[in-house]
């Protein structure tokens, strides 16, 4: 009898904690969101999270914030920088070790990354990459098959940089070879591609007006110029040197004012980068799609409709206000655009950029992120 008494009372313990469960279970998917998430964050890099390749402004924090317990994706954020040069892959590995959470190759949106679009139209033609990193990679990881570097494009003509016998700083030695050196020296360039901050402004600004005022061959007859397209136009940025340093946009300028001078026809160009809708128009496709992947993770799911959703807020958080906050306005709603202390802009704490003022401004990143979960119902301590 009392051992049939414990059996029973065994038994309705045991039925008391599954319900328990039950309940705990049935309680946390009602508390998961019914929807995607409404909100999405861009951040700048340099002047922002990173100056060199130090966190500022309690990057690492910041960023932990948006994921999960386990490490998992809660707040679709993607990295929206003029910066490039590298492969998204190689910068997504790198921004993973210097911040300590885990970035996707898909999340790091690079100033080149719109050259993936004229791939269709420059697929096998002979093209000219310029800038520091790996230009040529990058742009044949985008699936251009006929892709060389300034750098290379410069050793098939001789003499073509009468300052190179005095350059004392190392070069990239390739070996060039007759065969291909008889075939590049007589083809024309179709399309010259600004990929990153041009490392040897020098050559650089001379072989490219060689080539764009001879219709894609330097030494031959002036003809129609090829296009021209560069990553982005930030006239200056924020790294490790205390004060800003010059960027692409100086590098345009240059080249366009020696161009202009010899050549009777303006330079034509295309630029991309913050400053051009389509960065921040890209940077909302992605961020939706984070935001669709996170929803379907929930188990809650339409899947019909999961992907359809606009955001009620996109914030931009960046340290540039010609380039980060006037992008960012340019693009209109849903954009809200956040101005930190730690690059470019340097204002006092009651200050705001008079041209382009921001919809807020903060010290630093992590204050930012603060202020939108905090106006988004997404505290968690």
């Amino acid at each position: 009898m009392i051992h049939l008494q414990l059996l029973r009372k065994s038994s309705q313990t045991r039925s008391r904690k599954q319900l328990s469960q039950l309940f705990s279970t049935i309680s946390q998917i009602s508390s998961q969101p019914s929807k995607p998430p409404s909100f999405g964050i861009a951040f700048d890099i340099d002047g922002v999270v990173l100056r060199g390749n130090t966190p500022i402004g309690g990057a690492s924090r910041a960023l932990r914030r948006l994921y999960d317990g386990s490490g998992v994706l809660k707040v679709p954020f993607v990295f929206l920088t003029n910066g490039g040069g590298i492969r998204e892959s190689k910068r997504a590995a790198e921004l993973s070790e210097l911040l300590g959470v885990k970035i996707s190759p898909s999340q790091v949106l690079q100033g080149h990354s719109p050259f993936k679009q004229l791939v269709n139209r420059f697929e096998n033609e002979l093209i000219v990459a310029v800038g520091k990193g790996e230009p040529a990679v990058v742009m044949s990881e985008y699936g251009f098959k006929n892709v060389i570097s300034i750098d290379e494009y410069a050793l098939y003509f001789d003499n073509i940089d009468p300052l190179a016998p005095y350059k004392k700083w190392g070069t990239i030695d390739f070996a060039v070879e007759r065969t291909r050196k008889c075939s590049i020296n007589s083809k024309r360039v179709q399309a010259a591609f600004i990929v990153s901050d041009s490392v040897d402004w020098s050559r650089d600004i001379q072989v490219l007006c060689d080539t764009l005022r001879t219709g894609g061959l330097p030494a031959s007859e002036e003809g129609p110029q090829p296009p021209l397209y560069f990553a982005h136009d930030d006239l200056k940025y924020q790294g490790a040197f205390p004060s800003e340093r010059l960027g692409m946009g100086a590098f345009r300028i240059a080249l366009e004012s020696v161009f202009n001078s010899i050549h009777a026809e303006a330079l034509k160009y295309t630029y991309f980068g913050k400053l051009n809708p389509v960065a921040f128009k890209n940077a909302e496709v992605v961020l939706k799609q984070q935001a669709s992947f996170i929803y379907r993770e929930l188990n809650i799911v339409n899947h019909a409709n999961s992907g359809s959703h606009d955001f009620q807020t996109l914030y931009m958080i960046g340290d540039n206000p010609a380039v980060d906050i006037k992008g960012a306005r340019q693009a209109r709603n849903p954009w809200f655009p956040i101005l930190t202390r730690t690059g470019v802009f340097k204002g006092d704490h009651h200050s705001n950029y008079p041209e382009f003022p921001a919809n807020m401004v903060v010290d630093t990143v992590e204050e930012a992120v603060d202020f939108i979960l905090r106006n988004e119902h997404q505290i968690t301590d």
